[in-house]
């Protein structure tokens, strides 16, 4: 599986519509939502999923009213929700190429190309599909979200893997260098797998994403109904280096778990390299702290704001906003992380009603070679 940061060929996501996730701030967060898009369609094309002709042309209007747009295609495949990180297929390089049939691959008929007159990917470009219950069977109904990978494929005529295991991309980050960054709260949690050991999660996370090493927090944040996504607490940056939230206030309930997390993260090190016919010793970790943004609240209960939340397109990174002078302390940190892309502040005090921002609403489609 590709770093983030490395070339995208696409991204994509699925349009807002479920009330019941934005608690009637759903006509606020679709202006939020179509600014994502202008700004990730500067640069690539983005996949959009619509339900039918009808929200396609509440989308176009919204997007009519951003500045110059971008390559943006509708596909009219019906979602539950919004959430294309987690219900979308995750997208891996075959290195080297699929060579035996296997009942788990499927190839599915498509276009031939990427909706810019391009050649289809072939059989490089993976979609795995992982089974998806909304983050332990919270928020049914799911079915539809869990036909968007198979309908991907079908779009981007590439093979689909279908893996008998649930897993959300949100729950996992990669370095594209074989490592894996996730967190015990999420992937351990009986409502996911309850039949499958650590050691089996682990063994299907190298087998479908092709890592070789996985990293292990503990707790995610007060709020994140994910029990505890990895992209809300600490991501890859570059292959050697991790941002990481923490919390200044020793009586906020976030304080102990993320000192944890990061305590975790400065003794862990990368594999050893083998070099010239010797071994090199993997070094450790360089970690660079983000802060947390400030508390946001709906009817009381707090909302899981984060600046890990962000989203690497090619040539920009969108940076969730809260409305506090940490904002601006969050996007000097990682313009100083991707000084070849502009670092974007959107406002996400709305948007985060859903309980999640703009990674969570994204999946890359990487460009092959």
């Amino acid at each position: 599986m590709p770093a983030e940061w490395e070339p995208h060929a696409a991204t994509w996501v699925s349009w807002p519509h479920k009330e019941a996730s934005w608690l009637g701030k759903i006509a606020a967060v679709k202006p939020v939502f179509a600014r994502m898009l202008a700004e990730i369609s500067r640069s690539e094309p983005v996949h959009v999923n619509v339900n039918d002709a009808r929200m396609e042309a509440e989308a176009r209007t919204l997007l009519a009213e951003q500045a110059p747009v971008g390559h943006i295609l509708f596909h009219h495949f019906p979602t539950n929700d919004a959430w294309c990180r987690d219900h979308g297929a995750i997208f891996v390089i075959a290195s080297p190429p699929v060579r035996r049939p296997s009942k788990a691959v499927e190839k599915t008929p498509g276009t031939g190309d990427d909706g810019l007159g391009r050649p289809s990917y072939g059989n490089s470009l993976l979609a795995v599909d992982w089974r998806y219950n909304a983050w332990g069977n919270k928020y049914p109904p799911y079915d539809l979200d869990n036909e968007i990978p198979r309908l991907m494929a079908e779009a981007l005529n590439v093979p689909r893997i279908a893996v008998p295991m649930v897993l959300e991309g949100g729950s996992i980050d990669v370095n594209g260098a074989g490592t894996l960054l996730t967190t015990e709260s999420c992937l351990l949690n009986p409502n996911r797998n309850p039949e499958m050991s650590r050691e089996q999660i682990e063994a299907a996370l190298r087998e479908y994403l092709g890592v070789t090493q996985i990293l292990w927090l503990g707790d995610g944040i007060e709020g994140d109904d994910t029990d505890g996504h990895v992209d809300d607490l600490t991501r890859f940056v570059d292959p050697t280096t991790v941002v990481t939230l923490v919390e200044s206030d020793p009586a906020d309930a976030n304080y102990e778990p993320l000192r944890e997390n990061l305590a975790r993260l400065r003794g862990m090190r990368l594999p050893d390299v083998a070099d010239a016919g010797s071994i090199r010793h993997g070094n450790p970790l360089n970690v660079i702290e983000l802060p947390m943004p400030p508390r946001v609240e709906c009817d009381g209960q707090r909302l899981p704001a984060s600046y890990a939340n962000f989203y690497i397109a090619n040539s920009v990174v969108l940076l969730p906003f809260y409305g506090g002078p940490t904002d601006a302390v969050a996007r000097e940190v990682l313009q100083s992380c991707f000084p070849t892309r502009e670092v974007i502040g959107i406002d996400c005090t709305d948007l985060v009603w859903g309980l999640g921002a703009f990674h969570c609403l994204t999946q890359q489609v990487p460009r092959v070679a």
